[in-house]
Order: C-alpha cells, then structure tokens, then sequence
C-alpha cells in the first residue's frame, strides 16, 4: 500500500499575512480589511473550501479517464457558515468548525441524472479531503 507524504510550511509575515510554501509553490494567507487584514490572499477558512473543491474535480478527472466516462467539465460551488464567535475567543459552548458545507457539483457530460449522482458519490468516495472532513483525523501539535 503506497504513502505519500504531504508537507507545508507557513511563516507569519506580518498582521495576518501569512507566506505558505509548498514544494516550489507560494501562497498567501490572509484576512479581508474587515478583519484586520490587508486582503492578499483567501482566508484558512476559504483555503478549507479551495481544497475541497480542487479535490472534488481532479478525482472526477481522474474517475473519468479510469471509466472513460463522457465528461467534458465539472464546476464547483461550496459554501458554509460558521459561528465566528468561538474563534474569536467570545464562545466555546458550539463547535469552531462550520454547522455543514455544501457542495454543488454541476457535471457538463453526457450522463443521466442517476449516472452524475453516482458519479459524485464515487468522486466523494475517494477524496481525501472529504475523507479528512468527515471523519475524524487525528492531529498533533509538537510544540518547539
């Protein structure tokens, strides 16, 4: 059974601007002017979804080519909503993590309706990241 291992490495520039490296790629984390930032890159929160959403449509490509299905594009949509005051430190009586994340896959194929649905269900099947949001993962925090 093959392990890959997948690494970051984040580094707090400054306010709430954050450099993330990964392999030979840079990305910025940050918060909307609203919440104190300076808007230069999607929040962890929207990174939660990007990830998410870039999952579900490369493991439909992936199906796809398998099972030479007759895809020609998979578009994404997700959303969420979350009580921001626990992260914000003011509540801890509700979870931090959002109340349910929606995702509406639109499938340009050709496929009926049942097709698409069992589809979505095997792309779900076999994502990691779903996989990772549903249950749970165990993380641990070595502190230096």
């Amino acid at each position: 059974m093959p392990n890959k291992n997948v690494s970051v490495e984040a580094v707090l520039l400054e306010g709430y601007k954050i450099e993330v490296k990964s392999r030979q790629h840079v990305s910025i984390v940050d918060q909307p002017p609203a919440g104190g930032g300076g808007d230069a890159g999607p929040t962890p929160l929207e990174y939660l979804f990007v990830s998410l959403a870039g999952c579900v449509a490369t493991i439909g490509q992936i199906i796809a080519k398998q099972q030479q299905l007759p895809l020609r594009g998979i578009s994404v949509k997700i959303d969420g909503d979350l009580d921001t005051d626990v992260l914000m430190g003011k509540r801890s009586d509700v979870r931090a993590g959002f109340e349910g994340i929606r995702v509406k896959v639109a499938i340009d194929g050709d496929m009926t309706q049942q097709e698409k649905e069992q589809f979505v269900h095997d792309i779900d099947a076999r994502c990691p990241i779903s996989d990772n949001i549903l249950n749970q993962t165990p993380i641990k925090f070595d502190v230096e």
